[in-house]
């Protein structure tokens, strides 16, 4: 989504809405992706996480900040990201409006995003929104990677699966968003006619059949590369 707003990964700055194990981990796998630790923002229910809050348990306090902003106005305005991993309808109108140009909105929360993607594209026409729901563009759900990376670790006997298999999946899922969709793709969606790499499609569809060999041999390759593979050798996977 970045890469299609012209902006990168490294200079970005992120609001994170939560701050519980869903948002430590996809802020954890984002700064190991390139963006800097510095420029991400994370709330929870008593405000922005920062250095000098003393109730912070070890895993928030890698995500505290050096900061005098304490809301969520504060950090959100010039942003380029916001995350949602908290509840619906605690982003308004008002904290759209103040984020950087060609913002990012993923909204998680389910069923009921942290914004409604009707209100926030009223707000913002230069905006890329997801969320987790599958009725609306830019589905952000886990099913996209997790059976995927069990399949690699699996078929190379990982003893573990580490950052670097991580990683590989998230690379092998944002290259096959960018390659022609198949006609087997569009007929499980009846109401989408076209997908192409844009704002309305920044994420492979969960009935792609190429997520398997693409991101399970990515995931056995790096196992592989990282020494934990028993298996040295990556098994045939089926061309899609």
């Amino acid at each position: 989504a970045l890469e299609i707003q012209g902006k990168k990964l490294e200079e970005a700055v992120f609001v994170c809405m939560g701050a519980g194990a869903a948002a430590i981990a996809c802020m954890s796998m984002l700064v190991k992706c390139g963006a800097q630790r510095e420029n991400v923002y994370m709330l929870d229910r008593k405000g922005v996480i920062h250095t000098r809050r003393e109730d912070l348990n070890e895993y928030k306090a890698l995500f505290a900040n050096n900061t005098d902003k304490r809301t969520l106005q504060d950090v959100i305005k010039g942003a380029d990201v916001f995350l949602g991993l908290s509840g619906p309808d605690v982003l308004g109108a008002e904290e759209v409006a103040m984020m950087a140009e060609k913002p990012v909105i993923f909204a998680c929360s389910n069923p009921d995003p942290e914004i409604k993607p009707e209100l926030a594209h009223e707000i913002r026409k230069d905006l890329i929104m997801g969320t987790g729901r599958s009725d609306y563009p830019n589905q952000v759900n886990n099913v996209l990677c997790f059976p995927f990376i069990f399949r690699g670790a699996l078929d190379v006997r990982a003893s573990r699966i580490n950052d670097e298999m991580k990683i590989a999946a998230v690379y092998a899922i944002a290259e096959l968003a960018k390659e022609p969709v198949p006609e087997s793709v569009l007929a499980a969606y009846p109401n989408v006619s076209e997908l192409s790499f844009g704002p309305q499609y920044v994420l492979p569809k969960p009935m792609d059949s190429r997520l398997l060999p693409k991101v399970a041999k990515a995931v056995a390759q790096a196992a592989i590369d990282s020494g934990v593979a028993q298996i040295d050798t990556l098994p045939q996977y089926p061309e899609v």
